[in-house]
Parts: structure tokens; sequence; C-alpha cells
């Protein structure tokens, strides 16, 4: 399922020559990820981070990547029929952030659809239960909420997105 960007946006992998330093999502911690660690966990191969840029090569957004894994003990009771009672392997969503200047025109759901899509993609070929992540705050919480995230019992701010909601979402 392809996602439309609007006519000049383009979402490549993170290299060298993008012009990191000047992103400014208004979170500290979203900023400092992609300004001094992503290229540096991607090229340790640890994470795989994806830029949105429009056409004038400005900034727009990012989302990582990583491989992960969810304790079977943190799954809520459905979620847990047949499952190993072990280590379970996930995605995870570990950044996500839209500039400032881009913020509320709907590049960040445009930007979480294609990172779902990538983790369905990816999950043709890996296998994972669901498309964990951290949320770094109640708001993200809420946005991610409207996606069908459900929030992992005991760890208010964990959520998860089972494999098979998102397969029912790509089709």
């Amino acid at each position: 399922m392809p996602i439309i960007f609007p006519p000049g946006f383009t979402v490549e992998q993170l290299t060298k020559s993008h012009p990191r330093n000047k992103f400014s999502s208004g979170e500290g911690a979203v900023d400092d990820w992609l300004k001094h660690k992503a290229r540096q966990a991607q090229d340790k191969r640890l994470s795989v981070t994806r830029v949105l840029l429009s056409d004038t090569s400005k900034f727009v957004g990012y989302y990582t990547l990583a491989m992960g894994q969810i304790s079977f003990d943190e799954l809520p009771p459905n979620q847990l029929k047949k499952l190993p009672h072990t280590l379970l392997p996930a995605i995870t969503l570990a950044w996500l952030g839209i500039d400032n200047e881009y913020q509320g025109q709907g590049l960040g759901e445009r930007l979480l659809a294609q990172a779902l899509a990538d983790c369905h993609t990816t999950g043709q070929l890996l296998p994972y239960i669901a498309v964990i992540l951290d949320c770094i705050n109640n708001s993200a919480k809420e946005f991610y909420l409207r996606y069908d995230f459900q929030e992992v019992p005991g760890y208010p701010l964990k959520l998860f997105l089972p494999w098979q909601t998102l397969t029912k979402m790509m089709q």
C-alpha cells in the first residue's frame, strides 16, 4: 500500500549529507537522537532511520525502526494464545519526529503510515508479533492510540500494535 505524500516530498534512508542540524521538533530527545545518534546507530546496523525531505531538500521529519523483543509477560491475555513463554520478536518504532515548521499538516500521520508499511513489508521476510514503542510523553501516546496501538499492561507509555492489526490496516 503506497503512502501518498504531497508533491515534492520524498522519503529516503538517512545519509551523512542530510541536513540534520537544523531539525527542530520541539522535543529535545527526538532532536538529539537525529542530530547525534541516528546515523551512528545505523552505521552499526542497530537501527534504520528514514527521512522525509521537501522538494527544496529541507529536512521535514524522520522515523527510526529497529528489531526488538517484548516479554510474553508484558502482553495482555488476549494476545497470548499459543505463544511461547519467552521473549518474543518485535519491531521497535524507536523515534518519529516532524520539524516544527511542518507540524499540523498531517505529515506525522503519513510518516507513521510509511513506518508501519515498512514494518509490514519486513514482516513478509522476518517474523514478529507486534510493533512496539515507548512514548516520550502523554501527547505522543494520544497520537499513537488513534492508530490502534494498545497500552502494554503496567507500562502506561509503552504501546504495541499486534501483527494481525497491522496486516488488516495494510489491506
